[in-house]
């Protein structure tokens, strides 16, 4: 309970030997990544399987002195999921996961597989520089990453597999210091990597206390600090189109991340017009994918070529400005950008279909097929239910009939134009 300042006061006295504060009751919070070396007892009261089971009962596995073992409490009975979740990691990874030493042997592996991967990386920076140092280490090395997209993939997927065999065996003494900072290190590129790619970053809360502080300070000078807004709290007020926002996204000197962020950024707003606008909305998807697929199948002698990676950038930032410039053209029609939405889609369709419709009627209908829409609006989930649906589709008919649209006989016409309305979002 509280706020996110006292929560974190909490999260602080916990974490201290000699504070009076012993025992915490926690739901769905302090699981992941909590590392309280001299914690001794966990009592679980709640089903929990798979990873989520491993990386809970490994609170309490740390060494510490005076203190022999970690006591696992269950009131639940969790044996079965526990043998369940190590079987399976075992599987995945082709270790055995309940053999805390073979864990140690996978995540040594790992390592010197990623070492050989970064072989041409110069990461000293990050290990003994100040804290700007470190970060723009971090954001060089995902940068890395991102150049070739077969070493991406395979990046992922070997930082996957440490993190899986690190999750077992973190308190082991057979793993050392320097072992444990390049964990953090590869942990820390894949969050930033997948923030970047998939818009969430899952790994930060295995990261160490100094990697987590680095990632939320996340040198505001870059503007990589952008990155990490993406999805969170607050992301959606963000004006991807305010011309400030983009002066930050262009101090961004890292030319694959900066292709990236664009790339999350666009999507967001189309996927978010589409909500309202479809007919117009696919068409956006459609020149966006093909943007990003020349993206993706780029040669590898143009990786590092500047100027092919300006070109990439520049054509997303004018797809971005033509779906500003989509969003805003009912201004001047006499009718809401609600209902041009219905304009694009009875308009689309006269084209789809080599019809003619005339201009002023098609304005019109417009206004009236979301008058129709907004009346079955006003019902509670409306777009789920059968019944509501279907009095739509009859009232649709009916005004369609009126209006004469469309003038031709094609049952795909009525399709489209249901498919927009039971979809549509009001903004």
């Amino acid at each position: 309970m509280g706020n996110k300042d006292y929560r974190k006061e909490l999260d602080r006295q916990f974490k201290n030997e000699k504070s009076n504060f012993k025992i915490a009751i926690v739901v769905d919070m302090w699981l992941t990544g909590f590392d309280v070396p001299f914690l001794d007892t966990i009592y679980i009261d709640k089903p929990i399987q798979k990873h989520n089971l491993i990386q809970t009962i490994s609170r309490v596995n740390r060494k510490f002195s005076g203190k022999d073992k970690g006591l696992v409490v269950d009131y639940i009975g969790i044996k079965s999921q526990m043998n369940q979740a190590l079987a399976q990691f075992s599987k995945a990874d082709e270790a055995n996961f309940e053999d805390v030493q073979q864990s140690v042997i996978v995540v040594k592996d790992h390592l010197d597989l990623l070492r050989q991967m970064f072989h041409k990386f110069d990461a000293s920076s990050y290990f003994s520089g100040h804290p700007v140092e470190q970060l723009s280490c971090l954001n060089n090395a995902a940068e890395f990453v991102l150049k070739f997209g077969t070493l991406e993939k395979r990046f992922m997927a070997l930082v996957k597999r440490l993190k899986a065999a690190y999750d077992v065996c973190c308190g082991s003494e057979l793993l050392t210091g320097e072992e444990r900072d390049r964990i953090h290190f590869y942990l820390a590129v894949r969050s930033i990597v997948f923030k970047l790619t998939r818009g969430e970053a899952p790994d930060t809360a295995q990261m160490n206390a100094k990697v987590r502080e680095l990632i939320a300070q996340a040198i505001q000078s870059d503007g990589v600090e952008e990155i990490f807004r993406l999805g969170e709290d607050g992301a959606a007020e963000i004006d991807i189109f305010d011309e400030d926002y983009l002066a930050k996204i262009d101090k961004i000197k890292l030319p694959h991340t900066k292709i990236q962020l664009l790339q999350k950024m666009l999507a967001k707003a189309i996927e978010g017009f589409k909500e309202t606008n479809r007919a117009k909305g696919i068409e956006f998807t459609q020149k966006f994918q093909s943007l990003v697929n020349r993206y993706n199948e780029r040669r590898e002698e143009d990786v590092l070529v500047s100027e092919v990676l300006e070109e990439f950038s520049d054509e997303i930032l004018n797809l971005m400005a033509d779906l500003k410039r989509e969003m805003s053209s009912f201004d001047g029609m006499g009718i809401s950008f609600e209902e041009k939405a219905f304009y694009d889609i009875l308009m689309s369709l006269a084209v789809k279909y080599d019809f003619s419709y005339p201009e002023d009627k098609l304005v019109e209908l417009s206004q009236e097929v979301k008058g129709v829409v907004d009346d079955k609006a006003r019902f509670p989930d409306w777009n789920n239910r059968d019944d509501i649906k279907a009095s739509l589709k009859v009232d649709l008919i009916l005004l369609l009939a009126k209006f004469g649209y469309p003038p031709v006989s094609r049952d795909e016409v009525y399709k489209e134009i249901f498919e927009q309305a039971e979809n549509f979002k009001k903004t």
